[in-house]
C-alpha cells in the first residue's frame, strides 16, 4: 500500500477546471463571473449553489456544502479520498504515483479488512435466516411484524443463531480473522478469562450502513429472554454511532428525497418502508445530536421528528428540540409529530395505511411553533407578569438560533406575542451578556475575547406537557426500546445561509451572488464596513461577523503571497481558540509552500486535515466573495494583514497580562515575595 503525494494532488487540481467537473454532473448556469445551480446536496427551489472559476471552489449558501473539485467528487459520487483522486486523474489523463508510507498503509489496510469482515458477517446472518434449523422463530417474528421477504432483503435483515460461537467458528479461521472479528465488535474477547464468543446470539440482525453503503456495524433484536432487548455494535474504528443514521443509505436511493422522518428504532424505519414510506431514519441509541443533523441536512432541507406516544418519546422530543436549535439555519425546517399514547410509527402505519400516515406528517408542529409552546408551559401569558416570564424564557431559546432571517423573524414574533418592542428584547439580551461577564469566576482564568454577536448560553427550558396531535386510538404494541440519552453541546452556529425557508415563501432572497456585490465605489455602505463586521446587506444586525483571526485568514486565502511580504514572520499563539488554530495552520502551510494558491490549500486540507477543516476554509472564502474586501489593492491588503496580526499579538499580550495579574491576586498579598509584590504593582498600574 502507498500514499498519494501532495505534490501530485496540487498538480492534478491545477489541471482541472471545477466548472467542467461540476457541470458534467450538475447543469450550471452562468451568473456574471460565477456559475449557479440548485444544490445537488439538498432540496431547494432557488439556486444557492455557486461555483467560482476564479477560486476553483464551490459553496452552497443553503446547506454549507463546499470544497474544490476533489471535494465535490467525493461528496457527489460518495467516494473515498483515494478513489476520487484516481477518478479525477483518469479524467485529466494522469497516472497516480504512490509514496510508500508504512503507517498509512497499515491503517488503510486494516480498515479495508474491517469492512470486508463486517460485510462477510452480514452475508452470514442473512444466510442463516434462510437455512438455519431454528430460523422459524425469526421468520415468524418478522412476518408477525408484517415484513415481506423483499423488504428483509432490501435492508439485509439476518438471523444470529443461538450459541456462543457460530460466527466465530465460521469466520474466525486464524488469528488475524479472529482479531478482525474482535476489532469490528462482532466477537467479545474477555482476556482475563481467555474467552471469545459472538456478541449477537439468537437475535434478528440489522446491518448498519454508512452513506457509501458499507456495513459498519449491526443492531440486534433479541428473540428470547436475554437483555437488552436491542443491542448495537460498540464503537470501532469504522463505527461511530453519534455520526450515523440507520436507514439513511436506503433513503438516499430515492431520487425525490426532500425530507427525512426521524423515528426511534430499526423496526419503525423498516415498517414504514414496507408501506413505501422510504424516507425514515433512526439514531443508534443516542439522542439526535449536532452531527446527526449535519448529516441529515446534507441530503434534505426538512426533518420531521416522529416520537412514540409514551413518556420516553416525550422526553426524546424535548431533547431533540433542544439539540435542534443551533441547526436551524435559513432554508431548513424541523417539525415534530406526536403520536397518541401507546402508539408508534410501526403500529400506526399498519393501522391507518400509507396515505393517512403521510397526512399525519403534514400535521407536524413546526419548530417555531413548538418553541413558543415550550416557553409558555405553565405560564399565563394573558397576564402582565406571565408575558414577562414568557419573554425571559423564550428569548434565550431564540438566541440559540443561528444568525439569519429565521432568527430575526422569531424575535419579531416574540415581540408581537409579548407586546415588547424589538429594541427592548435586544436590550434584555445585552443586559444578560453584561451580567454574565460581571459574575466572578471561581478560578483565575485568562479573559476571553468577546466577539460581536456572542450570545449567553440559555438556561434549560422547562419540560412541556406534550399534547398528542394524532387523534388515533392506540392499539397494543411491543414495548418500545430505550429512548435516546446522549446530550449535545448547543453551541450557536455562525453559518450564514441563503436558501429560502419553506415557511416564509415571501421572504426576499437573502444573499446576492458574489458577482452581484456593488463595486468598491458604491455609496450603499458595503465598501466602508470594518473588516471584523462584514455585512452582506443592510440590516438591523450584521449577518457575517468575523473574528480578527478569521479576517487575517481570509486575507491570506485571497492572496497567499502576502505572508512572505511581512516584515516580521507572524508568531500565533493559538491555545484552544479554533479560529487562531486555523490561522496558525494556514500560516505554517504557506511558510512551507510559499507558492500555493487557494486551490492548493483546499486540496491539502481535504486530504490531510479532513473535510470539516476544508469546509471551514471554503466558508470563509465564500464570505469573502460576498464582501468587498477583495477590491482593496495589494498594499492595502498587506497593511490590513499586518495590522490584524498586530491586533492579535496585542490581544495575546493582554490575556497573558490579565492571567498573570489574576494568578498573583489569587496567591494573596501576604503570601507574595518581594519580587512578586513589585510585579503585582507593575501589572496593576499598566
Amino acid at each position: 500500500m502507498s500514499r498519494i503525494p501532495q505534490t501530485f494532488i496540487d498538480d492534478l487540481l491545477s489541471r482541472l477546471d471545477i466548472v467542467n467537473i461540476v457541470d458534467s454532473r450538475v447543469k450550471l448556469k452562468k451568473t456574471g463571473k460565477n456559475y449557479a445551480a440548485c444544490c445537488p446536496f439538498h432540496q431547494e427551489k432557488t439556486p444557492s449553489f455557486t461555483v467560482s472559476p476564479d477560486k476553483q471552489f464551490y459553496y452552497c449558501f443553503g446547506c454549507g456544502a463546499s470544497g474544490n473539485a476533489l471535494g465535490f467528487v467525493m461528496e457527489y459520487e460518495r467516494e473515498g479520498f483515494i478513489e476520487a483522486v484516481e477518478s479525477l486523474a483518469k479524467t485529466a489523463g494522469m497516472e497516480v504515483p504512490r509514496e510508500q508510507n508504512v503507517e498509512f498503509a497499515k491503517q488503510d489496510f486494516r480498515r479495508r479488512k474491517l469492512f470486508d469482515t463486517l460485510e462477510a458477517a452480514s452475508e452470514f446472518y442473512q444466510d442463516k435466516l434462510k437455512t438455519h434449523p431454528q430460523k422459524h422463530n425469526a421468520v415468524k417474528y418478522l412476518k408477525g411484524r408484517g415484513l415481506s421477504g423483499q423488504i428483509a432483503k432490501d435492508f439485509g435483515i439476518g438471523f444470529a443463531p443461538p450459541g456462543r460461537d457460530n460466527l466465530l467458528s465460521s469466520l474466525g479461521k486464524n488469528n488475524e480473522s479472529e482479531s478482525l472479528l474482535i476489532d469490528s465488535g462482532l466477537v467479545i474477547h474477555k482476556e482475563e478469562e481467555n474467552k471469545k464468543y459472538d456478541r449477537f446470539r439468537y437475535r434478528i440482525t440489522f446491518p448498519i450502513r454508512d452513506t457509501r453503503g458499507r456495513v459498519i456495524g449491526f443492531g440486534g433484536r433479541v428473540l428470547g429472554d436475554d437483555k437488552p432487548k436491542y443491542l448495537n455494535s460498540p464503537e470501532t474504528d469504522v463505527f461511530h454511532k453519534s455520526q450515523e443514521l440507520y436507514g439513511l443509505y436506503e433513503a438516499c436511493k430515492q431520487r425525490d428525497l426532500s425530507s427525512l422522518i426521524v423515528v426511534e428504532g430499526y423496526m419503525d424505519v423498516i415498517a414504514l418502508a414496507q408501506f413505501d414510506i422510504r424516507n425514515a431514519v433512526a439514531t443508534l441509541g443516542t439522542a439526535c445530536g449536532e452531527d446527526h443533523l449535519k448529516l441529515a441536512f446534507r441530503y434534505v432541507s426538512e426533518i420531521i421528528f416522529c416520537f412514540d406516544g409514551d413518556n420516553a418519546g416525550r422526553k426524546a422530543a424535548l431533547r431533540a428540540f433542544t439539540n435542534s436549535l443551533s441547526s436551524m439555519e435559513d432554508g431548513r425546517q424541523i417539525k415534530f409529530l406526536f403520536l397518541a399514547e401507546g402508539q408508534d410509527p410501526d403500529s400506526l402505519v399498519r393501522q391507518i395505511g400509507r396515505d393517512r400516515f403521510i397526512e399525519q406528517t403534514g400535521l407536524s408542529i413546526p419548530l417555531e411553533e413548538f418553541l413558543f409552546d415550550v416557553a409558555a408551559e405553565g405560564i399565563d401569558i394573558k397576564s402582565m407578569d406571565g408575558r414577562a416570564r414568557f419573554s425571559k424564557t423564550a428569548a434565550p431559546l431564540i438566541a440559540k438560533l443561528p444568525q439569519g432571517i429565521f432568527r430575526e423573524l422569531m424575535f419579531d414574533n416574540l415581540a408581537r406575542r409579548t407586546g415588547l418592542s424589538r429594541e427592548v428584547l435586544d436590550e434584555l439580551q445585552n443586559e444578560k451578556i453584561l451580567l454574565l461577564e460581571a459574575q466572578p469566576k471561581r478560578e483565575p482564568q485568562p479573559r476571553k475575547e468577546l466577539r460581536p454577536g456572542s450570545e449567553p448560553q440559555p438556561k434549560s427550558a422547562p419540560q412541556p406537557n406534550l399534547e398528542t396531535k394524532a387523534q388515533i386510538q392506540p392499539q397494543p404494541k411491543e414495548q418500545s426500546h430505550a429512548a435516546n440519552e446522549t446530550q449535545l453541546e448547543n453551541e450557536p452556529s455562525r453559518n450564514n445561509t441563503t436558501d429560502s425557508d419553506p415557511g416564509y415563501q415571501n421572504a426576499p432572497y437573502p444573499e446576492p451572488y458574489p458577482d452581484q456585490i456593488p463595486p468598491a465605489d458604491d455609496q450603499s455602505g458595503y465598501a466602508n464596513r470594518p473588516p471584523t463586521q462584514l455585512n452582506l446587506r443592510p440590516q438591523r444586525k450584521p449577518t457575517v461577523e468575523l473574528s480578527a483571526a478569521e479576517h487575517a485568514t481570509i486575507i491570506l486565502l485571497e492572496d497567499p503571497s502576502l505572508l512572505s511580504k511581512l516584515e516580521t514572520p507572524p508568531q500565533i499563539e493559538a491555545g484552544n481558540d479554533p479560529d487562531l488554530l486555523c490561522l496558525s495552520e494556514v500560516i505554517n502551510y504557506l511558510q512551507k509552500r510559499p507558492n500555493s494558491n487557494f486551490n492548493n490549500i483546499l486540496g491539502f486540507w481535504g486530504g490531510a486535515k479532513g473535510i470539516k477543516q476544508q469546509q471551514k476554509l471554503a466558508k470563509l472564502m465564500a464570505n469573502q466573495l460576498l464582501s468587498t474586501a477583495k477590491t482593496i489593492n495589494t498594499y492595502d491588503s498587506l497593511s490590513e494583514l499586518s495590522s490584524t496580526l498586530e491586533t492579535l499579538s496585542e490581544n495575546h499580550s493582554q490575556r497573558n497580562h490579565q492571567q498573570e495579574l489574576s494568578t498573583l491576586k489569587a496567591i494573596g498579598l501576604k503570601n507574595l515575595s518581594s519580587e512578586q509584590k513589585k510585579r503585582l504593582i507593575e501589572l496593576s498600574r499598566s
